[in-house]
This record gives C-alpha cells, sequence and structure tokens, in this order.
C-alpha cells in the first residue's frame, strides 16, 4: 500500500508523517490529565510521547500522576515489536470502571528503558484526556492509543484502510 499524502502543517503543527520508525520516546512537560466518572484520575507535568510514522503520539504517565486506587492490574498481555511485552489495569473512578483502558511495559526493550511502568490511557475509553487544556481526540479503530490534538497531522493509522500503512 502507497503512504499516503500527509496533511499540510501551520506554524507549531507537527506531521506524524514526519515521526521515526521505529518509533522514539520524548519527555514531556505539558500538563496532561486523565477524566473518568466525572473527575480527575491523573495529572502530571513529567510524562512520554512515544512517536512512530503515522500514528498520532501516545503519552506514557508516571504512576504517581494516577490517583490512589484509579490503576488495577488485569490478567494478560500483547506484544509490541518495538516496546515488548505490555500488561493492562483498569482505571477506576469511584464505582465507574474503565475496563483494561490502560497498559504499561513492566520489562521494555532498552530503548523505551524510560518508560518503564508507565501508564498508557486509551482515550477512547474514559471520560476525556486533556494535553495542555485542550480535549484529546482519540486516535479511529479501537486497537491504538493514540492522542489527537491539534499539534499534529495526519492522515492518522487506525481508522478503515489504513492497516496497510
Amino acid at each position: 500500500m502507497a503512504r499516503p499524502v500527509p496533511d499540510p502543517t501551520a506554524p507549531g503543527q507537527e506531521s506524524v508523517w514526519d515521526y521515526p520508525r521505529p518509533p522514539r520516546v520524548e519527555p514531556s512537560t505539558e500538563v496532561v490529565e486523565v477524566w473518568l466518572g466525572g473527575r480527575p484520575i491523573a495529572r502530571t507535568t513529567s510524562s512520554w510521547r512515544v512517536l512512530e510514522t503515522s500514528h498520532p503520539p501516545t503519552y506514557y504517565l508516571p504512576r504517581e500522576a494516577f490517583a490512589e486506587g484509579a490503576l488495577r492490574p488485569v490478567e494478560g498481555s500483547s506484544w509490541c515489536e518495538w516496546k515488548g511485552q505490555a500488561s493492562y489495569v483498569d482505571l477506576v473512578a469511584g464505582a465507574v470502571v474503565a475496563t483494561r483502558a490502560g497498559w504499561y511495559y513492566p520489562r521494555p526493550t532498552p530503548g523505551f528503558a524510560v518508560i518503564t511502568d508507565a501508564v498508557a490511557v486509551m482515550p477512547a475509553l474514559v471520560d476525556r484526556c486533556v494535553v495542555d487544556g485542550e480535549v484529546v481526540r482519540p486516535q479511529a479503530g479501537g486497537f491504538y492509543g493514540g492522542w489527537i490534538t491539534d499539534r499534529v497531522v495526519g492522515p492518522f493509522k487506525g481508522g478503515p484502510g489504513t492497516h496497510g500503512w
């Protein structure tokens, strides 16, 4: 399948088609929040963005960014060709549970050691994720956990017809 034509960028924007493959991880000082059950369950100014060609960034938050009791380990795992074996968590806010809405790498590959045990969140499974005051739009498709903001332009992998990108 041919590479799609990248959308034009405006000043201050970045194209996901300029992100590398294999992906890179970079620190972020943006204010990142996760909301569930009508309240914030995580907030930090110290996260990491994983940037991969054709994907909006995936944010990884340190565990201490989450409210007490907001992370509940669950069974099962998945494999990333770049980061290794992922484990999953339910996100919890009182009686509200977002099943398997978070994942982390307990023993990532060496290039991703900085995100060891940091938790990524699937934006479509929580009330909202916010970056510097902007509500995130979830990456399409339900498999990838990218966070779309006005800072990034696509087209983005995940929707119908993008599997081979």
